[in-house]
């Protein structure tokens, strides 16, 4: 199994590709794969039929997997992606900022 550095509902930044720059939520993670699903990033088209009788057809957009390694943590306070460390907090380990220190 893969370590992936990001959970759900992380905040991250996309380092590389066509959707560089782009911030969004972590929707789905796939460490086995090294994959993550992104809110607003790398949106591909889905071609539906009806399945139904009524049911309307058409072209779906929805996000598709990128690569773990493309992404960074997003720090509101730095305003950029960082690296994320650990350390513990009233008993507890928790990922905080590596140059600011606050905590993700």
């Amino acid at each position: 199994m893969n370590k992936v550095h990001v959970k759900k509902d992380d905040t991250v930044i996309v380092l590389s590709g066509e959707s560089k720059g782009t911030k969004g939520k972590v929707l789905e993670v796939s460490p086995k794969e090294g994959k993550l699903l992104v809110k607003g990033v790398n949106i591909a088209s889905k071609h539906v039929k009806p399945r139904k009788q009524g049911e309307q057809g058409g072209i779906m957009q929805l996000e598709s997997a990128i690569y773990a390694c493309k992404v960074a943590l997003y720090c509101d306070k730095c305003g950029k992606g960082v690296r994320a460390k650990h350390s513990i907090v009233d008993g507890k380990k928790v990922r905080v900022c590596a140059k600011c220190g606050k905590e993700i």
